[in-house]
């Protein structure tokens, strides 16, 4: 019998109304003959009052504390779905990511999952119960709580749709999919159809808060196919799936903006090897997740070197370079925190030329001055001033037309 994942967001789960919609969706894939695995995450904002309640009582927390203090949003939440299930006549099982059998390493706040016992969820399953996962949890070799951080309850979904090989993950959002750009900041914003793992990953790297990047790269790695959906409405959303020939046609697929940055400078680093390998090797170990990096060499043997990172890994990278500062010999660190990136992304990038010339000229008939640029094969990132950027995103939108269809568009 094919298995289906489905993953309800917090504001799709936020009341009590919502939470008995979620278990409609899921009884209705039960009733046609799929065996069910649902994935939560918290409530509303319930991770929220608890990391408020935390900080009331201690402004550093111990972060495995955390881990247990925060994995209790998604437990309340699968147990309330559990219940609204058999409500309607359905049985049902809650499940916490350690009763899911979901191992990850011991990272507390920012775990990664290294195996799914599927046996756990199979056997429930085969006993006709939709399952209902804690999201964003696990546990680790020591038998601690661990939480994956930002987008977990995503990471969650996809891993578990790879591990049971489900058909589909689905994942219901209060949006209808993934829109060209964020409809909030363009109006005129298009829902996409169908969209690459690539473009997607490049996007939700981005800022697009649809889905989260690590759930993306385990769509990709395991062929997991995506479909993104509205919880409050019945209409078909985005798949997000392998490339197809006609996504070469399609020269920008959307654009994006991010705000929540810092731009991290280290002033006069030695331009030696392997200088620049164990800075990024401390940021790594401590999960700074790092974009944008640019050296600038001063001098044969002296350099700047500059990277962005999200401000929620602000004082984590801030910490790591101070820590290293005798070890890399460096001047100075220079933090900027007024700054936007936007960047457009699409597959036609890698077969078509003309792109960064429209997009430079679009923003700087704008007066849109350009701090930074970065590439990627499908993706052209600038780094700007903080003000500017809802303007230099409606610009990109515009110029390239992610108001029309593909096929309406001008090349």
């Amino acid at each position: 019998m094919a298995i289906i994942v489905q993953k309800f967001g917090g504001t799709s789960v936020a009341d009590a109304e919502k939470i008995q919609r979620a278990a409609r969706r899921a009884k209705k894939r039960a009733d046609q003959g799929y065996q069910v695995v649902m994935v939560t995450s918290a409530r509303g904002k319930m991770t929220d009052h608890l990391i408020a309640d935390a900080l009331e009582l201690n402004p550093d927390p111990c972060r495995r504390e955390m881990d247990q203090l925060l994995s209790t949003g998604e437990q309340q939440t699968v147990a309330l779905m559990a219940m609204a299930l058999h409500s309607m006549g359905q049985p049902a099982i809650s499940m916490t990511g350690f009763q899911a059998g979901i191992r990850t390493d011991a990272v507390p706040a920012k775990a990664r999952i290294t195996n799914i016992e599927r046996e756990k969820i199979q056997a429930q399953l085969d006993d006709g119960k939709i399952v209902v996962v804690a999201g964003f949890q696990g546990i680790d070799e020591y038998e601690n709580i661990t939480t994956l951080g930002r987008g977990g309850s995503d990471t969650s979904a996809v891993a578990l749709a790879a591990a049971l090989e489900a058909e589909q993950c689905e994942i219901y959002t209060d949006v209808d999919g993934v829109y060209t750009t964020d409809p909030r900041k363009f109006k005129r914003a298009l829902k996409i159809d169908q969209i690459s793992y690539d473009e997607m990953l490049e996007m939700a790297s981005l800022g697009a808060g649809v889905m989260h990047g690590r759930a993306i790269e385990f769509g990709k790695k395991y062929g997991v196919t995506i479909h993104v959906r509205s919880s409050s409405k019945e209409i078909e959303g985005t798949l997000i799936t392998h490339e197809v020939p006609k996504m070469e046609g399609i020269l920008v697929s959307g654009a994006t903006i991010q705000k929540d940055l810092a731009k991290i400078t280290i002033i006069e680093i030695e331009n030696h090897p392997g200088i620049a390998a164990r800075i990024f090797a401390n940021l790594a170990k401590a999960r700074v997740s790092v974009n944008d990096i640019i050296q600038t060499e001063i001098s044969e043997d002296i350099a700047n070197l500059s990277f962005t990172v999200g401000k929620s890994d602000l004082a984590d990278a801030m910490k790591c370079i101070k820590k290293i500062k005798s070890d890399v010999n460096y001047k100075d660190m220079f933090v900027r925190e007024d700054i936007a990136e936007v960047s457009i992304v699409g597959i036609g990038m890698r077969t078509h030329y003309g792109v960064a010339d429209k997009m430079f000229n679009a923003l700087a008939q704008k007066q849109v001055n350009i701090d930074s640029i970065t590439t990627s094969e499908i993706r052209i990132s600038c780094i700007i001033d903080k003000d500017q950027g809802d303007m230099a995103l409606e610009t990109l939108c515009t110029v390239f037309e992610l108001d029309k269809e593909p096929e309406d568009r001008e090349m």
